[in-house]
Formats: C-alpha cells, sequence, structure tokens
C-alpha cells in the first residue's frame, strides 16, 4: 500500500532519492509553477504521472498538514535490520543516532534531518512507543528520511548491545551525565543515544551505554528538547571528524 508525503521537499526529494518508487504526484489547482517546477520536471523524466486536483484533496490526503500544494504517493517506507545498517556504513567510523521513545513525528523528522544533516550513517527507532516514519515526519525531515537509512528494532538495548559488540561507543545524552560532548571520541566508531522528551533516555538504555554525557547550559534551563539535543551532539560528532581529517 503506497504511503504519503506531502510538502515540496519531501516530494523532490522522493523524486530525486528513488523516483522508481514515486507512484502519483497531486498538485493543487493554481500552484505556483516556480514552486513545483523541478517537481514537475523530475517527475516527466521519471514518467511519473501529476494530476491537477482541487485544494481540499489535497487537505484531506495530508490530514491538515501543510502539504504547499503538492501530495505524493510512494512505495511504504522500507526499514533496514540493523545488521544492515551496520554492513552499509561508509569507509569512515560509523556513527549512529539512537532514539529511545520519540512519539512526536515532528521530532523524529527532525532529528533525521540533523543526522543526515551532519554525516551520521543512520538512525535506529523500537518499534513500540515510539513514532514511526510518517507524512508528518517525512515533512519535518525536509525530506531526509528519503536518503537516511532507518533501522527498527524490537529492544533498543539489546540493540547498543550488539553495536558495542562491533566496537562502535555508545553514549547516553542525559541531564546528569558526568562526561562533556568534547570530552568524547565522536570522531571514532560512535553511536549517539537521544531520549523522548520528558522522560528521557530510560535507565536500563542509559546503564547500557558506554557513556552518559550531558550538555552543558549557559541559560536557566535545564535542558534541551529532542531535536536541539540530537542537533547539537551531530554537529559535535561532525566538527571532531573535520578536525581530524576522517
Amino acid at each position: 500500500m503506497p504511503r504519503i508525503i506531502f510538502g515540496v521537499n519531501p516530494v523532490l526529494e522522493a523524486l530525486r532519492a528513488h523516483p522508481d518508487q514515486v507512484e502519483r504526484i497531486l498538485v493543487a489547482e493554481g500552484a505556483k509553477p516556480h514552486a513545483i517546477g523541478e517537481i514537475h520536471s523530475r517527475a516527466g523524466k521519471a514518467r511519473v504521472r501529476v494530476e491537477t486536483v482541487p485544494r481540499n484533496r489535497l487537505d484531506a490526503a495530508a490530514e491538515g498538514g501543510v502539504h504547499q500544494g503538492v501530495v505524493a504517493e510512494v512505495a511504504e517506507f522500507k526499514y533496514v535490520d540493523l545488521e544492515d545498517l551496520l554492513e552499509g556504513t561508509s569507509d569512515e567510523p560509523p556513527l549512529i543516532v539512537l532514539l529511545d521513545g520519540i512519539q512526536d513525528p515532528h521530532n523524529l523528522g527532525a532529528l533525521i534531518r540533523s543526522a543526515h544533516a551532519f554525516g551520521a550513517d543512520g538512525v535506529v527507532i523500537p518499534q513500540d512507543r515510539a513514532s514511526g516514519v510518517t507524512a508528518v515526519a517525512a515533512k519535518a525531515s525536509a525530506g531526509a528520511v528519503e536518503h537516511c537509512k532507518v533501522a527498527r528494532v524490537v529492544n533498543l538495548s539489546r540493540a547498543v548491545e550488539q553495536l558495542k559488540e562491533a566496537n562502535i561507543w555508545t553514549a547516553a545524552a542525559v541531564v546528569d551525565g558526568d562526561k562533556l560532548p568534547w570530552e568524547l571520541d565522536l570522531a571514532g566508531p560512535s553511536a549517539i543515544v537521544i531520549g523522548a522528551e520528558g522522560t528521557g533516555v530510560r535507565p536500563l538504555v542509559a546503564k547500557t551505554c558506554d557513556f552518559r554525557v550531558r550538555i552543558p547550559m549557559a541559560g536557566s534551563l535545564g535542558s534541551l528538547n529532542a531535536s536541539a539535543a540530537g542537533a547539537t551532539l551531530l554537529y559535535e560528532a561532525m566538527r571532531q571528524r573535520t578536525k581530524t581529517g576522517r
């Protein structure tokens, strides 16, 4: 069964990443040509059908989301196995992001966007009590879900153990962590664990990790939200890797 994605960037990235998986594109009547010009061009080259429909039809398809006048039906999202994610890493030391119970698809999408932008090899999420890659997550990721590998696992603690067995150091982002981001060697094989809003990384998952890292705060707030914390640690990983030339 096809899934729905909406918004200019998500649809465009789907056409760029795997046009063969885009089944149909719906464009709102009166949509501005400059906004969807590349979508039309790429769809034409890939022989993807484009239909012009009333805007309220897109409103219904996007279920109230901001679709920017374009909706696409694409093949079902393909999660990967954790083993496939590890085997598919680049020649560089792997960098993995694990998300512990992120239920807000906006946060999931934002974290996938950061993971892709800062060079992570993929994202790991649990099967239960967490958001999957929905249309809202795809929109929040600005299309990064079409490029970033996402593995879905039954047990996140076991996934951490598997990473450790693969000689990948794991660090849980927690408020009372005893390590600062720049005290970790994120230039080597690394995995960062980000917890859900409010509850954070679960104690068992944090205990399974090699390190507990905290992000120092200058203001009066005690912590960042999940997507901001993830982006901060991923940027530090990229900074270290750029500095060492890895």
